[in-house]
């Protein structure tokens, strides 16, 4: 029941392409999460994001950010979620359990590493996958070649520690149900630009990338 209720309102309601619009629009949800972590840290990303992909994509977005509780039924209603924070994020059992079925159900989750999440990513996600590892995504990978193409992977908006930026992905049954993007800060790409004052290419490319993320997930 959850699949179908997760792909069909990923197909009626996000590709205005092939369909007329509906009443009530798609929203992509930002996760509200435990343990510290300050899920809140960008408030005008996905605001951002959802205005770009209706213009670059043809989707009929609703840009009014949506807030969903990580344990919660709510979850389901929403195909595309993403998580960013600084610090900490702790997953109870009942938790853990609803964003697995959510993730089984075909919702798909974008974690973004905003400095300071990455040590909690793998343990948390652990108890939501045990039998399964975060793993780095070539290149290659479609995720990196939709609307958009970056042949070298993720694009650098802010420098942390003198690393190169990653993607990881959790494969599930074939398919990628969480993409972990770190050493960017897409989501600081996203926000309006007198946030952070990044150059007008990094924003572009970081909202192009996130563009793609949401194309691929409703593939």
């Amino acid at each position: 029941m959850h699949k179908l209720f997760v792909r069909t309102i990923a197909i009626t309601l996000l590709l205005s392409g092939s369909l007329q619009a509906r009443a009530q629009q798609l929203k992509l949800a930002l996760l509200v999460y435990n343990g510290g972590g300050d899920w809140y840290a960008n408030p005008t990303a996905l605001k951002n994001l959802a205005q770009f992909c209706n213009q670059q994509l043809n989707t009929r977005i609703d840009s009014r950010e949506a807030q969903v509780d990580v344990g919660s039924p709510d979850l389901f209603n929403f195909p595309f979620v993403h998580m960013t924070g600084h610090g900490r994020w702790v997953l109870s059992d009942a938790e853990a359990k609803n964003l697995r079925t959510y993730l089984e159900a075909g919702g798909f989750l974008h974690i973004d590493d905003n400095y300071g999440l990455d040590e909690y990513v793998r343990p948390a996600l652990k108890k939501v996958f045990p039998e399964l590892s975060l793993t780095e995504l070539p290149f290659s990978h479609p995720v990196y070649h939709q609307k958009f193409n970056f042949a070298n992977g993720l694009p650098k908006v802010h420098e942390h520690d003198n690393k190169p930026p990653k993607g990881f992905g959790l494969i599930y049954k074939g398919r990628l149900v969480c993409f972990y993007s770190s050493e960017t800060d897409l989501g600081d790409g996203w926000e309006d630009a007198d946030v952070h004052h990044d150059s007008p290419e990094k924003r572009m490319a970081a909202l192009q990338m996130g563009a793609n993320l949401v194309q691929y997930a409703f593939k």
